[in-house]
């Protein structure tokens, strides 16, 4: 049984998988549905079908009623009832009340000024018919005709006189494994330092970069979907010179050269803060694990010839913490901060730091 965005005019079912289908009218049902999932009642209403569009709207602000059987949509069963009628663009709701459906009140209108006006009547009707003490007048004020807005009241209505409502609110399916990919642009800086004092410090300055990484996230299903797990491995690459006069090199000057390559394997958590249905901000931290490849670094003469032996690249880990942004769990975009990551790891006299700023932008694939 299949049912689109519109409440259905009729049913096809089936005894029995292997059974031929047949269809059945709002004349032969009462009730259908799916345990648990969705209800649908059919019923006799008085239903307003008024336009909301500006060019079709009416000068009139009271509802035009016509009397139709119609297939209701169940959103909350408890001390009173919330339905939905959705036919195209026009949404209606009706609750029960002493077992009749009628319709809450809503209707946009031109007045005679030409001003577009609002026929609030269903949050008198609601202040009239539901009454809970820890309901402020502030409350019906405030409500909006929409599914969201009615189906939370109508939960807490019955709350209030101790009964445990039925949400029929649709599952969304929940996607926990996320895979995006994520180019970004790096400025990275490098720092050596030998504790001899042989040439002091060298200091490769601020280099920018293009890095390229694929994030694997791994929603938790629980806390609303706000913690997550993240591995991104990323390439990167660092490339810089430094020329520096020096007294103790044949020439007087010494030639630094850098060139790092590696894969970066973060490995973090991920908190999520919802902005709206679409919109969420996020923010990361990590251990990132560094797997150089053939990445040196070497000391030349000014005629090009070896000063002293080369640094072969080894790191350790190092921190990083990130925000970002994500919209429509598709687009998103991340400012990253590296802690400073020591690179000369197998050397007693030598220490470095290597920092990197990232800005990165992703695109989920699913």
């Amino acid at each position: 049984m299949l049912i689109g965005k519109n409440n259905p005019t009729e049913i096809e079912s089936k005894d029995s998988e292997n059974a031929a289908s047949r269809k059945l009218t709002m004349d032969s049902i009462l009730e259908f549905g799916i345990d648990g999932a969705s209800k649908y009642i059919t019923r006799k209403v008085q239903i307003d079908r008024s336009s909301a569009f500006l060019a079709d709207l009416s000068n009139d602000r009271n509802p035009t009623f016509t009397e139709e059987q119609v297939f209701l949509k169940v959103l909350v069963e408890g001390e009173r009832n919330l339905y939905e009628y959705v036919d195209g663009n026009l949404i209606r709701f009706f609750y029960s009340k002493d077992s009749v459906v009628q319709q809450l009140i809503f209707k946009t209108y031109r007045s005679v000024d030409g001003k577009i006006g609002q026929n609030n009547t269903f949050r008198q009707q609601l202040l009239n018919d539901f009454k809970c003490p820890a309901f402020s007048t502030k409350k019906f004020e405030t409500l909006g005709y929409n599914r969201k807005d009615l189906a939370r009241f109508f939960g807490e209505y019955s709350a209030c006189h101790n009964v445990m409502p039925v949400d029929f609110k649709p599952k969304q399916k929940r996607d926990f494994f996320n895979l995006s990919l994520r180019p970004r642009f790096n400025v990275s800086t490098l720092q050596i330092q030998n504790a001899d004092g042989y040439n002091d410090q060298v200091d490769f300055g601020s280099r920018v970069g293009f890095g390229f990484g694929v994030e694997l996230e791994f929603v938790l299903p629980y806390n609303k979907n706000k913690w997550s797990f993240i591995l991104e491995p990323t390439a990167q690459r660092f490339e810089s010179v430094n020329n520096k006069k020096v007294n103790n090199v044949y020439g007087g000057v010494l030639v630094s050269k850098v060139d790092y390559s590696s894969l970066e394997i973060p490995v973090g958590v991920r908190y999520y803060s919802f902005l709206g249905d679409k919109s969420k901000v996020f923010f990361n931290a990590a251990v990132i694990f560094d797997f150089a490849s053939k990445s040196l670094i070497t000391f030349d003469r000014a005629d090009g010839s070896n000063a002293r032996s080369d640094l072969k690249i080894q790191s350790r880990n190092n921190l990083a913490f990130g925000v970002g942004y994500k919209y429509a769990n598709r687009l998103g975009v991340e400012v990253r901060y590296q802690a400073p990551r020591e690179i000369l790891n197998d050397y007693l006299k030598w220490s470095s730091e290597f920092t990197t700023f990232s800005v990165v932008v992703g695109y989920s694939l699913f």
